[in-house]
């Protein structure tokens, strides 16, 4: 019911259909293209996460991002550790002031600031997000030192300078242009303090003239709100052409002992996040179909689900032929 009564985010409910008409003419499949999708972009993901957040929390949790994975491991575990991974990393020490990009509804803020005892704050251009964010930080307790700015990305209203340590967790990609989001980021950090974030991209397998491979990009531009997914030496370009030092950089999908589309993948079956697996999917499905038609879920709610259903189809399939990567890891640091 919880589900049922948030789809839709910030969105009235008598528009929700509206809103899915809306976003899908945005997309490949609906006769839609890359330079509308860029010159649209706050719209269509602003539109794409008042449509898909509570899905995203039913089956994730709060934290809407994959994990490099070891065997033994739980999906829940691997999340945590891939949070704490990213904050040592960037060296964050106690009362220092962080910033995290596209921040969701604030799991891994939430998570990283309890890790490492700073102050993070998230920016997201997403009210529904923002304002169950406050919630949740509320009953973590830490709403007094962890807060919530509404603003686009790529115009931070923030000083020059302002933060000690900057990351983003595979949000970064709904930015039309990698360019401009770093070099604002680059903007927004104190000199010789770093930068770390997760990227979805093309890998170098990807063939840009293999149908197949357009139209695994193609389902997970739809179900993911992107308006492009790079490749990924394009990121490391932009983020030498933003002025960043490049300290490292690797896809840590290609050593996880566990593939990272595991979760989604049909012929897997886990318990422990069932919600994620076919079975779990299926009943999912039907269960948004019968709050629909019982009008307790607004209309267009099981086009919604669709569409991440069609996005999960091409993750695996991305992931099984190597083509994309939700994880590829950098850490840049901005000169003194």
């Amino acid at each position: 019911m919880d589900l049922a009564s948030n789809l839709g985010g910030k969105i009235d409910k008598s528009d929700v259909l509206t809103a899915v008409e809306k976003y899908e003419q945005y997309h490949v499949f609906h006769g839609g293209n890359e330079e509308e999708r860029k010159a649209n972009y706050t719209d269509m993901v602003n539109k794409y996460y008042d449509l898909a957040t509570s899905f995203y929390e039913y089956g994730w949790g709060e934290s809407f991002h994959f994990a490099h994975r070891w065997k033994g491991e739980s999906l829940r575990e691997s999340i945590k550790r891939h949070e704490h991974f990213l904050a040592l990393q960037l060296g964050i020490k106690p009362g220092q002031k962080v910033l995290d990009v596209g921040c969701g509804i604030g799991g891994p803020l939430r998570e990283i600031a309890r890790f490492s005892n700073s102050s993070v704050t998230g920016i997201n251009n997403n009210e529904y997000q923002i304002t169950r964010g406050k919630e949740l930080n509320r009953l973590a307790g830490v709403d007094k030192t962890c807060n919530f700015v509404k603003a686009d990305f790529m115009k931070m209203p923030f000083p020059e300078n302002s933060f000690d340590a900057v990351y983003a967790i595979e949000a970064t990609c709904h930015a039309p242009d990698a360019y401009g989001c770093y070099k604002e980021i680059y903007r927004v950090m104190k000199p010789g303090q770093c930068f770390a974030a997760y990227e979805w991209c093309m890998t170098d397998a990807f063939d840009p003239d293999n149908a197949e491979h357009q139209k695994i990009k193609g389902e997970i531009e739809i179900g993911d709100g992107l308006p492009d997914i790079r490749l990924t030496t394009k990121c490391l370009e932009a983020l030498k052409q933003a002025g960043f030092e490049v300290i490292w950089e690797k896809d840590l999908a290609k050593d996880s002992p566990v593939p990272w589309y595991l979760p989604l993948d049909k012929n897997h079956f886990s318990l422990s996040s069932f919600r994620l697996t076919a079975v779990g999917r299926f009943i999912t499905k039907n269960m948004v179909k019968v709050l629909e038609y019982m009008r307790l879920a607004p209309q267009g709610s099981q086009r919604v689900s669709n569409f991440l259903e069609q996005a999960a189809e091409g993750l695996v399939d991305g992931g099984r032929r190597e083509i994309f990567t939700p994880m590829y890891f950098f850490l840049a640091r901005k000169p003194e």
